[in-house]
């Protein structure tokens, strides 16, 4: 079984080898009461920006846990830096694409409100929606080791994701139309490489002429449509593997 990972505050995890601090809080409780890890089992602490600290535990309390570093590194963000612009998609399948693109290693997810979206992020609503996306990268990260977890923006207008394209070392449309195969294109080096996924109602001729002016390059991803939810992750595991990450 793999060692499970938790969040802790990067000051927490400052400490050389040999150091002990208490892990509290919705963190401590969870290792301790749902886990249940005992003196002497494994875990393994992340600030969730490349901070590790390896440790033991060493007393468990009711919702606590008294811990050891045996050994504490930080590693390096990956490169190149993978973004998706995610189009909002109906009920539960915007979580379902933040999980799996979370354990794929997508750096940035962009929750976009597209033209054809049929879901709308709006007041108190946009909120819940984006702390649940927020809350679904942070255990899904957890729970596949990543040691960089992803960022979750706020919602994104067309203008602003035409923007993240202009800016980008490489910026590509997922479209079905599209006369490049992803799987073709030259990758840069480093910098960011952002994907547009579009929602179930497909991405407007608007929105296509604003980004082909932001110079992003329509991309066919294979002979098959694929749902909005899981288009970011199939597109992501083409590009860990071509760039190398993989």
């Amino acid at each position: 079984m793999s060692v499970p990972v938790f969040l802790a505050e990067r000051a927490d995890l400052a400490g050389a080898a040999g150091t002990e601090f208490v892990l509290g809080g919705p963190e401590g409780r969870h290792a301790a009461a749902v886990r249940r890890l005992r003196a002497g089992e494994r875990l393994d602490l992340t600030d969730g920006a490349g901070l590790v600290a390896e440790c033991v535990v060493v007393e468990s309390g009711k919702d606590s846990l008294r811990v050891e570093v045996l050994r504490r590194h930080d590693l390096p963000a990956p490169s190149p830096r993978l973004v998706v612009v995610q189009g909002l998609p109906k009920g539960d399948r915007g979580e379902l694409a933040v999980e799996m693109m979370t354990e794929a290693g997508v750096d940035v997810i962009v929750p976009w409100a597209a033209a054809r979206c049929v879901t709308q992020w709006k007041g108190e609503r946009a909120a819940k929606a984006l702390a649940r996306w927020r809350s679904t990268a942070r255990e899904a990260g957890k729970q596949s080791r990543r040691f960089h977890l992803p960022e979750v923006t706020e919602l994104a207008t067309t203008p602003k994701v035409a923007g993240l394209l202009s800016a980008a070392a490489l910026g590509v449309v997922l479209h079905e139309e599209a006369a490049l195969a992803l799987s073709g294109l030259a990758l840069p080096a480093g910098g960011d490489i952002v994907v547009v996924v579009g929602p179930e109602g497909g991405i407007s001729p608007e929105e296509i002429a604003a980004f082909r002016e932001a110079e992003a390059s329509p991309v066919l991803l294979g002979p098959t449509v694929l749902r909005t939810s899981t288009a970011g992750v199939v597109a992501a595991a083409v590009l860990q593997a071509r760039t190398g990450r993989w």
